[in-house]
């Protein structure tokens, strides 16, 4: 807690009476939401606490702006746990961000596609996760403070969020599907067995993140929505060889109508 008002006195130093209602989580090659907003940035190297991102595709930057009316704090970057960093690390931002007064938080990330019937650039909107990390966030002693020791999972990625986005997304004519997303550690791809046991157990798109974030601002009653761009088909599904550069190119391609979705909700939401 400490930590966490140390962090948050210093970002509000910098923002002044700027009061975040939503926050944004951007994974890998959609910095494009960020075209041609303004605002107040700030580089995580330089946030008291904040661990620094190191991955291609991930700006590290915190940028505060207004978006269709709403205050909101985009994180343009996030930080992986195969980076090296604890669970406590990876999601210590969502913390920060639900004490600066956040209620809705939605997340972004590329992912790879199990479910043959996706293809790629495709927009997934996250209905359920499979937690494969072997860890949790929440592993440790718990701040009463923060959330309950045991929180409810039924709901994780709100429901009225998602019927949201389905009506926004009919309203722009843009395509969306929804599936389980499952979260490994990586950071090496998966290989073809393990993508055929995701598949029985009921996994649409495998990535390396959003998870813990999700269990987090689950944990601390933030209304979580997420989205998954299929970037590239998993391992097995065809026989191209997996890249972080055609992750990154499929991102930037599909993050145009990803963002114009997400700007559309952020609309909506009251």
């Amino acid at each position: 807690m400490e930590k966490i008002k140390e962090t948050l006195n210093y970002l509000n130093a910098k923002i002044g009476n700027f009061e975040p209602e939503i926050a944004i989580i951007l994974g890998s090659g959609l910095s494009v939401f960020c075209d041609n907003l303004e605002g107040i940035s700030i580089k995580y190297e330089d946030i008291p606490n904040f661990p620094i991102t190191n991955v291609a595709g991930h700006k590290g930057e915190l940028l505060y702006c207004n978006i269709e009316g709403k205050n909101c704090a985009i994180m343009q970057g996030r930080f992986h746990f195969y980076e090296g960093n604890s669970m406590q690390d990876c999601t210590f931002a969502i913390k920060v961000l639900k004490m600066a007064g956040i209620k809705t938080l939605i997340i972004t990330n590329a992912a790879g596609g199990i479910n043959k019937s996706f293809n790629i650039g495709d927009i997934i909107l996250i209905k359920d996760h499979i937690n494969f990390m072997g860890t949790n966030p929440l592993i440790g002693k718990n701040d009463n403070k923060l959330g309950e020791r045991f929180p409810d999972m039924s709901n994780v990625y709100n429901i009225n969020l998602r019927n949201t986005a389905k009506k926004c997304a009919n309203e722009l004519n843009i395509n969306i599907k929804e599936g389980v997303y499952i979260a490994t550690t990586g950071p090496s791809y998966e290989t073809a067995a393990e993508i055929k046991a995701f598949s029985i157990l009921g996994a649409d798109v495998v990535g390396m993140s959003s998870v813990p974030e999700a269990i987090v601002s689950n944990y601390l009653k933030i209304n979580t929505l997420a989205f998954s761009i299929v970037t590239n088909y998993a391992t097995g599904i065809s026989n191209n060889k997996l890249s972080h550069e055609e992750v990154l190119e499929t991102g930037k391609k599909a993050g145009l109508k990803l963002s114009s979705l997400i700007k559309k909700i952020i609309s909506k939401i009251n």
